[in-house]
Formats: structure tokens, C-alpha cells, sequence
């Protein structure tokens, strides 16, 4: 569910705690946490908040996209997992859609297709495809095999996604 400013501050209460405050709390958790875990925990908690178009301008103030993109050059795939949803709930914004472009998103992120966790690949193809809805960028030519393959998936998910983005950005292939 999206939230309301006022929401946010009835739930909060005059003396507690902002979201932008929380968001910063959280991050600095995570830079500085030791704990597998918790960076996990941490890190999922991060992608949900990045969902809500309320929450976009404290995640761009603090730099969350930055820190989605540095996690997926790590070795797990939790934290990849994590981080790639994060980027596909916030691309659908598109001052964060065209950061994401500029810091080599579509790269980044393309190098998740075929991934053996299927999670990861259906959050690295969801996100592709929002990524791909600016008008600043096209669809790379060496990505075309790759995503029209999906079509032919015996997995519905990917099938699915496969023929949207046949659908969508591939009519005249």
C-alpha cells in the first residue's frame, strides 16, 4: 500500500521517529554491521521501503540506489536477491529509472538472466523491462537472444515476462 505524508505521520506520532530518519538508520546499519544477517535482514528491509513513491526522494538523498548496485557485485546470492529487488521496486520511478541507467544498471543487472536462483533472474528480466521503458535507451542487441529465449520457458513466470517483452519491445523482430 502507497502512503500518504500524513499517514506517515499519525502512525509515526509527533516525537517519533521520521522515515527519512529510519532510512538513514538503516543504511548506516548496514554499513557498519558485521552481521551477515542482519546486512540481510537490512538489505530486504530497504527493497520494501523502496516500493512506495513516497520513500523515492530520501532513497536518492541517501544514496539506497548506490547501494543496491554495489550489492550486486557480492558473492551472495541473498544479498543479490535483495538488492535486485530493491532496484526493480524503485526503477519504476523515472528519476531513478534513468540514475540507475547512467550508473551502468542495464549492465549490471543483465548479467542476472539465466541466473540458476530463479528469483534472481525473474528480478533481474522485471527489472530490465521497466529499465528498458525510458526513452534514453534501447534494448542492447546482444541482450535480444537472451530475453526473446524466455518466450519459450516451460516456466510460466518466465514465459509470461518472455512475451511481454516480445509484446512490448521487440514487435518488429
Amino acid at each position: 500500500m502507497f502512503s500518504r505524508k500524513e499517514q506517515l505521520l499519525k502512525k509515526t506520532g509527533e516525537d517519533g521517529i521520521g522515515r527519512y530518519e529510519y532510512l538513514k538508520q538503516l543504511v548506516n546499519e548496514f554499513a557498519t554491521s558485521k552481521s551477515y544477517d542482519a546486512r540481510k535482514q537490512i538489505l530486504a528491509n530497504l527493497a520494501n521501503f523502496a516500493y512506495d513513491p513516497i520513500n523515492y526522494e530520501y532513497i536518492a538523498q541517501l544514496h539506497i540506489i548506490d547501494l543496491f548496485l554495489a550489492q550486486l557485485s557480492e558473492n551472495s546470492e541473498e544479498l543479490i536477491h535483495f538488492a535486485l529487488a530493491g532496484i526493480c521496486n524503485i526503477c519504476c520511478d523515472p528519476e531513478s529509472r534513468e540514475y540507475i541507467i547512467t550508473l551502468n544498471g542495464i549492465h549490471l543487472v543483465s548479467q542476472f538472466l539465466g541466473h540458476k536462483n530463479e528469483d534472481i533472474a525473474l528480478n533481474a528480466l522485471t527489472t530490465l523491462f521497466y529499465l528498458f521503458e525510458s526513452s534514453s535507451t534501447t534494448v542492447p542487441q546482444d541482450l535480444l537472444p537472451k530475453l526473446l529465449e524466455y518466450e519459450k520457458s516451460e516456466d510460466v513466470r518466465f514465459q509470461n515476462l518472455g512475451k511481454l517483452f516480445s509484446e512490448t519491445y521487440f514487435k518488429s523482430v
